[in-house]
């Protein structure tokens, strides 16, 4: 594989990681953590995983301001200005708009790939034959792609995408976007045959989102038409600061994709997880004989079955008599939580 000039990368890194607490905390969230012991964050692995097919200069990382340093220092061989800092959380649909005006105000001519700083490829040669299957596919048509992962469990911590199957990794028009269900619903889309978990990761050209975000988000547009010949320039900053707050927050998914008539899925499988919460670190991690998780931990387990513990260096844990926790501890702060509860985290975290 590669790098071709035309091939542009947006890293969307802005998140705070609530769910991850209290491992992730504000000042420091899990885009920028080593979950794994591999000596690299996962920030660090999704820049890593591009690189063979983008060239550096032609990535770009959207960001909270605060973050910025710690991204320079993880990222050294990226430039300052190729990180787009937000003054404020306006979700996904802004972050792209912003990403697009640098891109645009740099080339006429790109695809682009918009992926999550947080997410896990265990395939990742696949991954890449995938991502250059659908930017062949966007440069020759005026098309939104975007790849949906082949359930393998009902899961309900995805949202969905139903398809029309064509054949196996053939892209196809999507009929519908699906918000996360409950389990009785995920159990119906996983039967069925034709839904896909939608991965957030999105491709197209740098043409197609354009017109996208002038007709389905005009009021975005606006403000970064009024930008036009400051961005990419000494005078970004300021002008970002003074008219990115006014960007309504809404994400892509209901800003453009739930609206286009041009978006197509392409039908993928190569070891994704959105590292989302503790359980879908649990669900990825070596287990032992009783479903127990331990990360960089000592931990003993009796008569305990379908635990995580992850505990802060030198620390020890003895778990007896419970199932299917989280047991984490970073910071001075303990968290013990039912798994099947962690979507309550970011509530608890608010007495802390």
């Amino acid at each position: 594989m590669a790098e071709n000039e035309t091939n542009y990368c947006v890293i969307m890194a802005g998140g705070i990681g609530s769910r991850f607490w209290p491992f992730s905390r504000a000042e420091k969230p899990k885009q920028f953590l080593d979950f794994f012991g591999t000596g690299r964050s996962l920030l660090q692995m999704t820049v890593d995983r591009f690189r063979p097919i983008v060239p550096i200069r032609n990535m770009v990382i959207v960001t909270n301001v605060a973050y910025k340093a710690i991204i320079l220092e993880q990222i050294p061989d990226m430039k300052e200005e190729q990180i787009l800092c937000e003054p404020a959380r306006r979700n996904t649909a802004p972050c792209i708009a912003y990403a697009t005006a640098w891109i645009k105000a740099r080339t006429t001519r790109a695809n682009i790939v918009v992926a999550a700083s947080d997410h896990l490829i265990l395939e990742e040669e696949k991954f890449r034959r995938t991502i250059l299957k659908a930017f062949d596919f966007v440069g020759t048509h005026p098309a939104i792609c975007t790849l949906g992962m082949q359930p393998t469990r009902p899961e309900t911590g995805y949202g969905y995408i139903q398809f029309a199957p064509s054949g196996a990794d053939e892209i196809t028009q999507v009929k519908q976007f699906k918000e996360k269900p409950d389990l009785e619903t995920a159990k119906a889309y996983l039967a069925s045959g034709d839904y896909l978990w939608n991965s957030g990761i999105f491709i197209w050209s740098l043409e197609t989102i354009s017109k996208a975000i002038t007709r389905y988000m005009p009021e975005v547009d606006a403000i970064f038409a009024k930008g036009e010949g400051l961005i990419g320039t000494a005078q970004e900053a300021a002008f970002i600061e003074a008219h990115f707050p006014q960007c309504p927050n809404i994400s892509v998914d209901y800003g453009i994709m739930e609206k286009a008539d041009n978006v197509f899925v392409l039908p993928s499988s190569f070891g994704w997880s959105d590292l989302g919460t503790w359980g879908s670190l649990y669900e990825l991690s070596e287990k032992d004989e009783q479903g127990n998780v331990s990360l960089h931990s000592r931990a003993y387990f009796h008569e305990a079955e379908g635990n995580i513990v992850v505990l802060e260096p030198g620390k020890t844990a003895i778990v007896q008599g419970v199932n299917d926790l989280i047991i984490a501890e970073e910071k001075g702060a303990l968290l013990i939580c039912k798994k099947a509860e962690e979507q309550r985290i970011k509530d608890f975290i608010q007495f802390t």
